[in-house]
Formats: structure tokens, sequence, C-alpha cells
């Protein structure tokens, strides 16, 4: 071999050497937010939209797409899983409509995320004015066939409106969830699983039903559920149920 040929061939190990080291440095640099279920050690998030008139939503996390669909009012994501995983710690999180023409105001806050815990984001208000609600779930897997329900107050009015009891058919007697005010979020409860139930939201105190809902979808054991109370106190109401864990 000549010294040439040498010399050559030791230049291209080391330029090989430096390439490889430029790409794992600039990999490291790189932030990187998971799809689901690709952070073990992360936050597990939900996203429903109580946003009057909302039409199509995507989420952001640190500015990176996360929702590779569309989501509008009445909508949770992700669609076909409990969460999706963000790495911990500070988030800033952008919820909007990507379309030029929208009159919807995008939204964006900064939410502290622990790793191990799992949050829903509740979005809510009308589209001009649109404000979050980030709540931890507090997940206990039953250890019976029960399941477990709570309740978000989240209806809209231009002026306050009275807080809400909320009744179930298939559990005669006092209130299930007593005096809801808007904008929040009871606490988990056991709840019979499987079964064909019905929701009854009264003004607190009244007798005459704001709405009346069947529960849907039937609870399956050990999961847990949000029932949404949500739309237009003046227009279309809504109890939306959609599984949390």
């Amino acid at each position: 071999m000549t010294i040439m040929k040498f010399l050559n061939k030791i230049i291209l190990v080391f330029g090989v050497l430096a390439v490889s080291i430029l790409y794992i440095s600039c990999s490291r640099e790189t932030p990187h937010i998971a799809p689901p279920g690709n952070v073990s050690d992360g936050a597990t998030v939900q996203v429903f939209s109580a946003t009057v008139k909302a039409a199509r939503n995507y989420v952001y996390v640190d500015g990176i797409p996360v929702s590779g669909i569309v989501f509008a009012y009445g909508g949770v994501f992700p669609g076909t899983a409990y969460g999706f995983k963000v790495n911990p710690g500070s988030r800033s999180i952008t919820i909007k409509d990507t379309l030029p023409a929208t009159t919807q105001t995008p939204l964006t806050f900064t939410q502290n995320m622990d790793a191990g815990k799992s949050y829903t984001i509740f979005t809510y208000d009308t589209i001009t004015s649109t404000k979050q609600l980030t709540v931890v779930n507090n997940i206990v897997v039953p250890t019976d066939t029960s399941s477990r329900l709570r309740f978000a107050n989240l209806i809209y009015n231009t002026t306050a409106v009275a807080n809400v009891d909320v009744y179930s058919f298939r559990k005669p007697g006092p209130p299930v969830f007593a005096n809801i005010a808007t904008t929040q979020v009871t606490d988990f409860i056991p709840y019979a699983s499987g079964l064909t139930d019905t929701l009854y939201v009264y003004a607190a105190g009244t007798t005459s039903p704001l709405i009346v809902k069947q529960l849907v979808p039937s609870l399956v054991p050990t999961r847990s559920y949000t029932s949404v109370y949500n739309g237009s106190y003046r227009g279309t109401k809504a109890v939306t149920t959609i599984a949390t864990y």
C-alpha cells in the first residue's frame, strides 16, 4: 500500500467519524414530543373540546403538532386511546384551527406536566374567547366490576347561571353530583358498569330538568369516564361522556 493510499484511508475514516459525531450531537439537541405510547415516563394527556362552534382543532406541544386528526366541538383527542404522551416539565400547549379564514382565537398556555400523571384539558366558552381548564385525573382502578364516573360543568352562557344537580335513573334518591358550578370538575365516584342509565341535569334546587341524556357509552368495568355538560345554556345543550381511562 502506498503512503498516499494510506493517508486517503485515514482521512476517510476520520471524515465518517466526524459526521457521525455531528449527527448524534444534533439528534440530542432536537426536541422530541413522542406520539401516544412512546414516552414511558411522560405524562398522559387527553383534550376535550366544549368550545361552542369549534369546527376543527389541532393540538401542538412546544410548537410541534401531536394531533394527526382534526376534532371539533364535542370531540375528544385522541379519539381511540385514553391520551397521548407528553414529556414531563413545563410545556407550551396550543389548540387552534389552522384554516386561514377561521374566526377562532388560538389558545396557547403553559402547563406543568408531571411524569406518570394523567391530565384532561377541557376547552370551553366560544371560538372568539376560548378558555381552558386542565385537571389531574386521579385514576383508581376498581378491584370489583364497577366503573368510575365524574362530571364536568362547562355549559356556556353570556351571564352567570345556576349550579346544577345531576340525578341518575338507576340510582334514585339524592343527586349523584350536587351543586356543581360552571367550570367545576368533580372527583370520580364509583358507578355501576354494564347498565343502561340516564342522567338528569337540573338547575340546583329546581324540579324541571335542563337536559335528560342517556349515559352513552355503557360503562365498562374498572374504567373511568367523564360526563361533560356542554353547549349553549339558551340554545343546544349536551351531556357528552368520554372514556378517561
